[in-house]
């Protein structure tokens, strides 16, 4: 059975049209951690370990974010010889700044109550701006592209070998006094249902091709 996919059409855009695309899957993409980590219950791995950092070094959570995406892609292309897409670069650079613009900006919930609500919207945007930037076609993210290339590197799957990336960067993450909790577990169950559904809205049905970033426009 078929399924709708109410923005499919988006796919099919010019070029100019999928930077525009890319760039608002991206700010929605930094707007939803900060609504996780404003929430205060538990971020995902790689924020935890993000947040870690900023605890020992005078840098936003932003800044840590670009400076480790940047570290990232040159191991990637140095050592793994992984692709690098035009929306690799604005991926590493735009979430970080997203992050950091919209402190100032997003709520602080008081209640338990609150911050959950909030955290929870945090997940679900964050699968639509999965879908959104995906649906460019321009590129993987930086830890999707580490992921790739370990995995063809090692002959790991991709599951594998993501899981066992994101255990390791969230004992970092914890050690470095970043913040895991209850919210952590809620995400490692929920966000990928909700990035499945994200992709959906966009005619994406492989999530294990499409969610790790590799977005070729022609894949349905």
């Amino acid at each position: 059975m078929t399924h709708p996919a109410p923005l499919a059409a988006l796919t099919r855009l010019s070029l100019p049209g999928r930077y525009v695309l890319l760039v608002s899957g991206l700010s929605l993409y930094g707007l939803s951690l900060r609504l996780m980590l404003d929430a205060r219950v538990g971020v995902a791995p790689w924020e935890a370990f993000h947040l870690g950092l900023t605890r020992h070094f005078p840098l936003s959570i932003g800044l840590v974010s670009v400076l480790t995406g940047l570290l990232i892609v040159v191991f990637t292309a140095v050592r793994l010889r992984q692709p690098i897409g035009p929306g690799t670069g604005l991926n590493v650079v735009l979430i970080g700044v997203f992050l950091d613009l919209l402190g100032p900006v997003v709520p602080d919930p008081v209640t338990l109550a609150g911050r959950w609500i909030q955290f929870l919207l945090g997940v679900l945007l964050l699968g639509l701006a999965t879908g959104t930037y995906v649906a460019a076609g321009l590129g993987a993210g930086p830890r999707d592209g580490l992921i790739l290339g370990l995995s063809r590197t090692t002959g790991w799957p991709v599951a594998h070998v993501r899981t066992s990336i994101e255990l390791v960067i969230l004992a970092l993450g914890w050690g470095l006094g970043g913040l895991v909790g209850w919210g952590t577990l809620v995400f490692a169950l929920a966000s990928g249902p909700a990035m499945a559904l994200g992709l959906a809205l966009y005619g994406r049905r492989n999530p294990p091709q499409v969610v790790q970033g590799v977005a070729d426009p022609r894949r349905e």
